[in-house]
């Protein structure tokens, strides 16, 4: 399926990414690929928000109740990812600590529903007895009634890619500026031609909007069919030697995610509380007690920090790609709720092929924003 490209880098139009996440910086790195004149407009520091304060899992955490959608992105980008990260590595001189962990899932009584999802999608899903799961992660606690085991699920550093990826966008010489919030579209019959900020305007053939959380309040009024809302999720980080835990676990909505320095996360909660990111004593306690429930090794460590991010909640968790079906002009990869960092190659690659009118890689109606009122095909 193609889409006319709304201008070509021949022409000199620049393309401007509003949101300086994963997201957006994803996407102004393939767009600057392929030879656009790209820059980025962040509100605060880019990389600050849901990007550096998940917790880098390369899956959704329990994939086989994905929507499909969601799924085809995330499986697209996990055959992806390890090569990106050699290369932002390569661009920047700051490793992404791609870490081929696993994922060990406990305890979901869904082990034969997760092994005919990994076959009918080609992913390696296995369901190992109690003495394997003691095998695979010796600091786990008791021992689960149930286990399915994934080998093939990495983890990335999240803090550690949004730094790459900006130092990747100035080898590129792709412009990044912070601390500029946009307060507005500007409109001519129909179009958008740019975006107000609070440091001036700024004009383009091409507006891209990735962000994030904040998303919804720049889309209000604009006809857009879909609700993005904020939506806080708080975590912990532990400190321990390296190698003491050495799988992606999780059991009963909640994760600890081994670095390779020796840091476990453990997270998360999620929360209705608009754009509030205080953390609560509630919520740091149960996330600790879950954690050392899991591991008890945990329960000597130190915890180093406990903190809140923000979301981009959206219906389903089906992210927004591709034009808006009201204004020309602007373009949309926003809403990817729990699974940004996860499906954030695919949806940059999907829709700068939109944009230069090529053949997509993956089918994009699924993704396609839609007026309000109005049904996807």
């Amino acid at each position: 399926m193609t889409q006319p490209a709304p201008s070509s880098p021949d022409s000199g139009d620049d393309c401007l990414v509003v949101g300086g996440g994963l997201i957006g910086m994803l996407t102004a790195r393939e767009l600057a690929r392929e030879g656009w004149r790209v820059r980025i407009l962040e509100r605060g520091e880019a990389g600050a928000e849901s990007s550096w304060a998940g917790g880098g899992i390369l899956s959704p955490l329990y994939p086989w109740r994905a929507p499909e959608p969601v799924t085809r992105l995330a499986i697209w980008s996990q055959r992806h990812y390890r090569a990106l990260a050699e290369q932002l590595h390569a661009e920047s001189g700051i490793d992404p600590e791609w870490y081929d962990t696993g994922m060990l899932l406990l305890d979901s009584g869904e082990g034969n529903r997760a092994r005919y999802w990994g076959r009918d999608h080609g992913v390696r899903v296995e369901l190992p007895d109690a003495e394997r799961v003691a095998e695979l992660e010796p600091a786990l606690g008791a021992r689960p009634r149930d286990a399915v085991w994934m080998p093939e699920v990495a983890n990335i550093r999240n803090p550690r890619l949004v730094r790459a990826l900006r130092g990747s966008l100035a080898h590129l010489g792709v412009p990044l500026h912070e601390q500029t919030p946009v307060t507005g579209w500007l409109r001519s019959e129909g179009r958008i031609e740019g975006v107000e900020t609070e440091r001036g305007r700024f004009e383009a053939g091409c507006v891209i909007l990735a962000g994030g959380a904040w998303s919804g309040d720049l889309l209000a009024g604009t006809g857009i069919g879909a609700e993005i809302r904020p939506v806080r999720g708080q975590m912990v980080v532990f400190r321990m030697s390296p190698g003491r835990v050495r799988r992606v676990l999780l059991r009963h909505d909640h994760y600890i995610i081994p670095r390779r320095d020796g840091h476990v996360l453990a997270g998360s909660t999620l929360e209705e509380a608009g754009f509030d990111k205080t953390t609560t004593e509630e919520a740091g306690r149960q996330l600790v007690r879950m954690a050392t429930d899991l591991v008890p090794a945990l329960g000597n460590a130190p915890v180093e920090r406990h903190w809140a991010g923000l979301r981009p909640g959206s219906p389903e968790g089906v992210p927004l790609i591709g034009p808006h079906p009201e204004l020309a002009g602007l373009y949309l990869n926003t809403g990817h709720y729990r699974n940004g960092v996860v499906m954030g190659p695919a949806s940059a690659r999907l829709l700068t092929d939109l944009l230069m009118g090529w053949p997509t890689r993956l089918e994009p109606t699924a993704y396609r924003p839609t007026a309000a009122g109005e049904r996807k095909d």
